[in-house]
């Protein structure tokens, strides 16, 4: 039980990797809090021993303010709620521009923001962000807005991780590669003709399949356990050979 007696706080735990990582921490020992704007996501949990569940809006400041205030410190928190833009710069507009950052990084400035300081006063703590292998590993087509916002998510891991890495604090940040999430169905199933957009996602990946999120979740685990605990300030890649 490598998590036992830690507490755990995952955003967008609704599905894909958000519901693989919560699920897997928990199997680890961990009391985790799954949270999601879509309650009906959170039903699925019912029953799943080491898991609470709430209500979160990750663009609602005040709500998460309220929640961390009304909340004991916890000793993980995984900031896994994004969305991906579909796109070149040609394409983009200033809201996606501002959905893609305001989701993508705002809603970690704001989870950190409010969790930290119970974590300092707790004694430390792992802060594990969601990043992509698109963005500062790898340039991907129309992925501009995405890639731009995934970026900035490296910036802000390295610099919380340097500002507190004394005070026993972490921050790392994990960029899958392709992983076969109800999200990616989604955004398969938007094209034209979605067999060839699944095959052409396929193809990009060097191993010759997309990844499944309960291969994600192995990451999260290590990163929120102590056996991570000399790593603080990195990206690691878990992308099937993307950045061979």
């Amino acid at each position: 039980m490598r998590l036992k007696g830690k507490t755990a706080l995952v955003t967008a735990a609704g599905q894909g990797i958000g519901r693989a990582s919560v699920l897997a921490m928990a199997a680890e020992g961990a009391t985790v809090l799954a949270t999601d704007v879509n309650t009906s996501l959170l039903e699925a949990y019912a029953g799943v021993a080491g898991v609470t569940t709430a209500r979160l809006d990750v663009l609602d400041k005040a709500a998460i303010v309220a929640l961390l205030e009304s909340r004991p410190a916890f000793d993980v928190l995984f900031n896994c709620a994004g969305f991906v833009h579909n796109g070149s710069i040609l394409q983009a507009s200033d809201d996606d521009w501002n959905f893609a950052f305001n989701l993508n990084v705002r809603a970690q400035f704001w989870m950190i923001q409010a969790a930290l300081p119970k974590m300092l006063a707790h004694g430390g703590g792992s802060i594990i962000n969601m990043a992509s292998v698109c963005g500062s590993l790898k340039g991907l087509p129309n992925r501009f807005a995405y890639g731009a916002s995934k970026a900035a998510v490296v910036g802000l891991t390295k610099s919380v991780a340097a500002d507190f890495v004394g005070q026993g604090i972490r921050c790392n940040a994990i960029a899958p590669g392709t992983v076969d999430t109800p999200s990616l169905g989604d955004r398969i199933n938007s094209y034209a003709d979605p067999e060839e957009a699944r095959r052409n996602f396929v193809a990009r990946q060097p191993m010759g399949r997309l990844a499944q999120a309960h291969e994600i979740a192995p990451i999260v685990v290590y990163l929120a356990s102590d056996e991570s605990v000399f790593a603080t300030g990195q990206l690691f890649s878990v992308d099937g050979g993307m950045t061979i």
